[in-house]
This record gives structure tokens, C-alpha cells and sequence, in this order.
């Protein structure tokens, strides 16, 4: 059996996603019962020169719907990193999930090879696609969506391995 380009990228992301959006739920509610403020949360990192929880969630966000998008050889839309509380990084994470339910496998399927230029300040990265896949998108959720969970975690969030991975 073989695994598609579309198979390999877009229902893992999405899984990731919704992981958060339970993840995210779970620290508002904590925060909600045990009278912190959920700004607090928010803003945390795991070291002072680490991005906060915000950003991480934003990070995760452009990074699987603008990725994603490079491979579909579509233009994803743009988002404003302005988010401030709980329940408008769990809206962007729905709104970045119910974009990614709009790319098909016909998009994304045989983009293995396919050439991506990504410009990161004054450098551009090539890529084909399967790398760009395995080697960039996917560690940069993991890394990012795991940050957040640590961050909530760290704060006392009653998290665990299943919360980051998803009931089966």
C-alpha cells in the first residue's frame, strides 16, 4: 500500500489541529477555575526568549495553511496575528482547519517533486515537495503545537500524552 501526498499532509495536520483546539479549551478552562487571568496563559513561554502561547498557535497556523497551500499551488489566506484571548486562537485554528478541508487530493496528490521557493527574510529555501512535506511543514507543526502543550502544561493545565495526541 502506498500513502498519497494528500494523505500524508492534509488529515495529519488537521488531527494536529483539532488536538490544539482541545488543548486550548482545556487551558481556558483552567484558567476560568482556577481565577487566572487568561491572559496570563496566553502570554506564557517556556523561556523568556521563546515565543508566548499565542504565538506558537499562530506559528502552527501559517505554517500548515500557507505550506499546504504552496503544495496545492493555491493562495492561502491571510491572517492577522492579533489574537488575544483563548477563544480567538481556537477561532483561527477552525478557520485555518476549515480552509484546509477546502484543498482536495487532486491538489495535492503527485507533489512529491514538485519545486517550492520559500522566501525566509533575505533567503529563499528550495524544497521538492515530499521534503518540503516531511522536513518542514510537518516538524515545524510539531514543534509548535508540542510548545504550546508544554506551555499549557507547565502552567498547571491537566494535560496529557492523549491530549496531545488525540483520542484513536
Amino acid at each position: 500500500m502506498t500513502i498519497s501526498m494528500y494523505q500524508a499532509s492534509v488529515p495529519p495536520v488537521m488531527r494536529c489541529l483539532h488536538n490544539l483546539i482541545n488543548i486550548l479549551q482545556k487551558g481556558d478552562a483552567h484558567a476560568e477555575a482556577k481565577k487566572i487571568d487568561p491572559s496570563v496563559l496566553i502570554n506564557s513561554r517556556l523561556y523568556p526568549d521563546m515565543y508566548p502561547l499565542s504565538k506558537q498557535i499562530q506559528i502552527a497556523s501559517d505554517i500548515t495553511r500557507k505550506g499546504l497551500a504552496r503544495l496545492a499551488s493555491v493562495e492561502a489566506p491571510s491572517m492577522v496575528d492579533d489574537e488575544t484571548t483563548f477563544q480567538q486562537l481556537i477561532d483561527r485554528l477552525k478557520n485555518t482547519i476549515a480552509y484546509l478541508e477546502t484543498i482536495t487530493p487532486a491538489q495535492i496528490d503527485g507533489t512529491e517533486h514538485k519545486h517550492i521557493s520559500l522566501p525566509i527574510g533575505k533567503h529563499t529555501i528550495e524544497f521538492e515537495g515530499m521534503p518540503y512535506l516531511a522536513t518542514f511543514i510537518l516538524p515545524n507543526l510539531y514543534f509548535h503545537a508540542t510548545t504550546a502543550y508544554n506551555i499549557l502544561r507547565h502552567s498547571g493545565v491537566e494535560l496529557g500524552k492523549i491530549d496531545f495526541l488525540g483520542k484513536p
